[in-house]
């Protein structure tokens, strides 16, 4: 593997096309516990653009259409600001984004997707703002985004403050940046930016002298590398957890195994990628059976559990982010920007995730899930107000696992004019022992990519383990 050295070929702000109208937002309740978080950073690695498209003309074009989204997207070109009564506000005053054009010309696709292998460390390179937690949007953009050439191909990495958006605001920006570069007529969903929703709150979040800080060593060593789950094997899975409940045989669901329908309840007109119009199933029961994702996170769990070689009596925990969005009654809009999700924790002793079936723990998973309702979210929610505090990320007692993301994100849907990406990678944000993010396959269909951070031990037992290890393929990246 050739080590990397990003060469910066230029840097610049980039201002909104437009001037905003948009007032000054508000950090919600969910806003408000990121802040000791760092910036998301994901990006798309994508095949050279035709050779009559050179890098620069690349470079100029992004500009452009980054320049007319942040129009769309106001609050991600403006700076926090504190109020004398210590709220923390999103001040959308145009002051714009980073954009940085790099070089990277000896290393190739190849090296990126590194099939079979750890995620190399290069590709943390490929992004700026390493490292920086989002309370230093109080000075620094709100976002920004970095293009790098490679030997064949392109890396567009995209940094955000993870205060300002969750994945889903997070992907409904990266996606409409790639509509308007691939030169799309018409913007398909507008952001919703109204604060007139439960997660609005007067609530003031204690800031700590010197402001927040990340809650896990950042320094601990780690290995990382991205798990891809088949159509086949999700399907696998599923019957594995299925087959009874309740003492009852159960029919698998293949439209839920094919993507078409979320955990959510909802059903989508794509492949799997998300990239479909948002309607309401009506005879798809989804408190009826465990999901597939619910599955592929039990068998995760069992795996890691045993690779720690934890003591029985030693309690677990499993933790999924969810998107409250259409969880609650009425419905917020589904294109609300901003943070709406709470974090589901699910206990269990190490003994018990490791002796009783993948049946017993998905189970568990499917419970938390289902009963996270609306009456939940705002429950939690009120608990907040009673005692603001920042986000604990981590895995204080080396027992916990974080689940981020979700293969439902439209990530290939980031056609930038020359085709879909070949894969999608993350930086180094947020990244300890224990954090899972999930994305999906670039086959769609169904099929799952597990981006898995362990300690190095940890990593090594998953990997030598056969109940985990059979379910995982190579994956064809068509490059």
């Amino acid at each position: 593997m050739p080590s990397c050295s990003v060469t910066e070929i230029s840097k610049c702000i980039v201002y909104p096309e437009k001037r905003s109208t948009v007032a000054d937002l508000r950090l919600s309740v969910s806003d408000l516990p990121m802040l000791s978080c760092h910036y998301i950073q994901k990006g798309v690695l994508l095949s050279r653009p035709p050779p009559s498209f050179s890098f620069d003309d690349l470079v100029s074009s992004l500009r452009r259409s980054l320049s007319s989204t942040l129009s769309l997207f106001p609050a991600l070109a403006g700076r926090f600001s504190t109020s004398p009564s210590g709220h923390i506000y999103i001040t959308c005053n145009d002051s714009g984004v980073e954009f940085v054009a790099a070089s990277a010309k000896h290393i190739t696709v190849s090296d990126v997707l590194s099939p079979g292998k750890d995620v190399p460390l290069l590709v943390r390179e490929f992004f700026v703002f390493e490292r920086l937690v989002s309370y230093n949007g109080h000075h620094k953009p709100l976002s920004a985004v970095q293009v790098t050439e490679l030997d064949d191909g392109v890396f567009i990495g995209c940094t955000v403050n993870h205060s300002v958006t969750d994945g889903t605001s997070f992907w409904h920006f990266f996606n409409t940046f790639a509509d308007a570069t691939s030169g799309a007529c018409k913007i398909k969903h507008l952001p919703d930016f109204s604060r007139n929703t439960v997660f609005d709150s007067p609530a003031v979040l204690p800031v700590p002298p010197g402001g927040p800080r990340v809650t896990f060593d950042a320094d601990q060593p780690l290995r990382e590398r991205v798990f891809h789950f088949s159509r086949e094997a999700i399907l696998k899975l599923k019957q594995r957890t299925n087959s009874k409940v309740n003492g009852i045989e159960t029919v698998v669901n293949t439209e839920e195994i094919l993507g078409k329908v979320s955990n959510d309840g909802m059903i989508t007109n794509g492949n799997g990628n998300g990239n479909g119009k948002i309607t309401k199933k009506k005879s798809y029961d989804r408190t009826a059976e465990i999901s597939s994702f619910q599955s592929l996170s039990a068998q995760l769990w069992r795996s890691v559990t045993r690779a720690r070689n934890l003591d029985p009596s030693k309690t677990t925990t499993f933790r999924m982010a969810v998107n409250c969005r259409p969880r609650l009654e009425p419905k917020m809009d589904p294109y609300y920007f901003g943070n709406a999700i709470q974090s589901i924790p699910t206990m269990a002793s190490a003994g018990d995730v490791l002796t009783k079936d993948l049946r017993w723990s998905a189970g568990q998973l499917h419970r938390n899930v289902v009963a996270h309702d609306d009456a939940t979210v705002r429950s939690g929610i009120a608990d907040w107000e009673s005692n603001p505090r920042l986000f604990p990320l981590g895995n204080a007692d080396g027992a916990s696992i974080t689940m981020g993301s979700s293969p439902r994100f439209p990530m290939y849907d980031n056609d930038f004019g020359w085709g879909k990406p070949l894969a999608v990678r993350s930086g180094g944000a947020n990244k300890f022992d224990g954090k899972i993010s999930a994305f999906p396959g670039r086959e769609g269909n169904g099929s799952v990519d597990l981006e898995v951070v362990l300690a190095p031990e940890t990593m090594a037992g998953i990997e030598n383990d056969p109940e985990f290890m059979q379910y995982v393929s190579e994956v064809s990246y068509g490059c």
